[in-house]
C-alpha cells in the first residue's frame, strides 16, 4: 500500500494538516526532485515507473509530460483534474478530504520536471468542503515554502491556484475543462493539436488526475522500481477502487492493479447483500460497459478489460444484484447522459435525448415492439462520432446492457 496515498495503517486525520504530512515524510520527494535531481531526471523515473493516469484514459504519464514543447517562448501551464463527476468515483474526493498536500507536492514535481511555474486544480462545483480543504492547504503550503518565488530556497517559483467548477459532467474531459478555466462555456474542443501544444490560453500544458498526480511522491522518494513491484508490468502500482451497490462493504480500496474483479468484490467488500446473486458489475464509473457474472474472474487493469470489451475507466466499480430490473439501469444511465451531454455534437445531443426516451417507455412498461433495437440502432450512431469521449461514454454502456440483457428489455415490450 502507497505510503503517500491512502495510509490506512495509521490515523488519517494526521494527514490533513501539513505538518501532519511532513511528519510522514512528505514533501522529501520534493526536495529530493529540486535539490538532487535535474528536470529530465525526474521526468526519466516517472516514465521508467510506467505511471498511468488514473483518470480513465490510462495514458502514461511520463510520456505525457514529455509531450510537452521544451522549448517554448510560450508559458507553461499544469492543470489537476480534480473535476471529479463519474457516478460510481469518490476516489479523488477521498484523497482530498484526507491527503491534500500529497496532490500539492505532486503538481510541484510534476511542474518542475516540464519547466512550469504555474498550476490551477479545478475542481467539481459540487465539492464545497473539499475545496475549503484544498484553499487551507494551499495557505499552509505557501506559509512554509512550498509555493513561492524560490521554493524550498532553489530559486524555482511555482504558483498554484484552485478553480471551481460550476457541476457540469463534461468538464472532466481535458479540453472541456480548459476552455472554462478560460471562461468559457465548457465545450470539448477539436484535437488535435493536443493540450501538451496548445492548452490553457494557447499554451503548452500538462493535465493529469488528482490520483495519478498523488503517485508521483512516492516514485521520486523510492524510485522506479518500487513502483513497479505492484502490479502488473504494463499496468504496475496500484489503483484506488471504489466499490459501491449492493455489497455488504462499500468503499474505497487500495489494491495493486491484475487484483480481479472477483476478489475485490468477495474478499475485499464482502460479498453481496442480504444473500442475493450477482446480475451485473460495472468495473470502470458508469461509462463503462457491464460485465455479466460469468465475466468477473478477470483482471482489473486498463489492457484486459479493453480486450473483454469494457474498461478500466475511473475504477468505480458498482455491483447490481439480482433483485435490481436492468431496465432500472438502463433508465438511469440514459437519463444521465441525456442530461449531462453538452450538445456541441448532434449525434450526442439528439442521440442521448432519443435514447432516454426509448428506455424511460421501456421502464414504465409501455415498450413496444422494435424499442430494443432502436435503442441498439441510436446507440450505435453516437459511437464515434462526437468530438470528445462523452458519446461513446453514453452509447457503450447502453450497447452492453442490449446485448448482455436483450432477453429481459424484450420481455418489457411483450408486456
Amino acid at each position: 500500500m502507497s505510503d503517500l496515498v491512502l495510509t490506512a495503517d495509521f490515523g488519517l486525520d494526521s494527514l490533513r494538516t501539513l505538518d501532519g504530512y511532513l511528519a510522514r515524510g512528505g514533501y522529501r520527494a520534493a526536495g529530493k526532485a529540486l535539490r538532487d535531481m535535474t528536470p529530465a531526471q525526474v521526468l526519466g523515473e516517472v516514465k521508467n515507473a510506467g505511471l498511468r493516469g488514473r483518470g480513465g484514459a490510462g495514458f502514461p504519464a511520463g510520456m505525457k509530460w514529455g509531450f510537452v514543447p521544451s522549448k517554448t517562448d510560450k508559458p507553461k501551464y499544469l492543470c489537476v483534474n480534480a473535476d471529479e463527476g463519474e457516478p460510481g468515483t469518490f476516489k479523488d474526493r477521498f484523497i482530498i478530504l484526507h491527503n491534500p498536500q500529497a496532490i500539492i507536492e505532486g503538481a510541484l514535481i510534476a511542474s518542475f520536471a516540464v519547466g512550469i511555474h504555474t498550476a490551477y486544480i479545478y475542481i467539481r462545483g459540487e465539492y464545497e468542503v473539499e475545496a475549503r480543504i484544498l484553499e487551507a492547504a494551499l495557505r499552509e503550503a505557501e506559509a512554509r515554502g512550498y509555493l513561492g518565488p524560490s521554493v524550498l530556497g532553489t530559486g524555482f517559483s511555482w504558483d498554484m491556484t484552485l478553480h471551481r467548477g460550476a457541476g457540469s459532467y463534461i468538464c472532466g474531459e481535458e479540453t472541456a475543462l480548459l476552455e472554462s478555466l478560460e471562461g468559457k462555456r465548457g465545450w470539448p474542443r477539436l484535437k488535435p493539436p493536443f493540450p501538451a501544444v496548445v492548452g490553457l490560453f494557447g499554451c503548452p500544458t500538462v493535465i493529469n488526475n488528482v490520483e495519478t498526480l498523488a503517485n508521483v511522491p512516492g516514485i521520486i522518494l523510492n524510485g522506479a522500481n518500487w513502483f513497479r513491484s505492484r502490479g502488473l508490468p504494463q499496468d504496475p502500482g496500484t489503483r484506488l477502487f471504489g466499490v459501491s451497490g449492493s455489497v455488504r462493504k462499500p468503499g474505497l480500496y487500495e489494491l495493486p492493479l491484475g487484483t480481479s474483479l472477483r476478489e475485490i468484490i468477495y474478499d475485499h467488500a464482502g460479498g453481496l447483500k442480504d444473500g442475493r446473486a450477482l446480475k451485473a458489475v460495472i468495473p470502470g464509473g458508469l461509462s463503462a460497459p457491464v460485465l455479466a457474472p460469468n465475466e468477473i474472474d478477470i483482471s482489473m487493469d486498463s489492457d484486459s478489460l479493453a480486450k473483454a470489451g469494457s474498461m478500466l475507466g475511473s475504477a468505480g466499480v458498482i455491483v447490481i444484484d439480482d433483485s435490481t430490473s436492468i431496465l432500472t439501469v438502463l433508465k438511469v444511465v440514459t437519463e444521465f447522459y441525456a442530461r449531462e451531454s453538452c450538445g456541441q455534437c448532434t449525434p450526442c445531443r439528439l442521440g442521448t435525448g432519443w435514447m432516454e426516451k426509448l428506455a424511460g417507455r421501456l421502464a414504465e412498461g409501455q415498450g413496444r415492439r422494435g424499442d430494443v433495437a432502436t435503442l441498439e440502432r441510436v446507440a450505435g450512431g453516437i459511437k464515434g462520432r462526437t468530438l470528445c469521449p462523452l458519446g461513446d461514454a453514453a452509447a457503450l454502456p447502453v450497447l452492453s446492457l442490449v446485448r448482455k440483457f436483450r432477453t429481459e428489455l424484450e420481455e418489457a415490450c411483450r408486456g
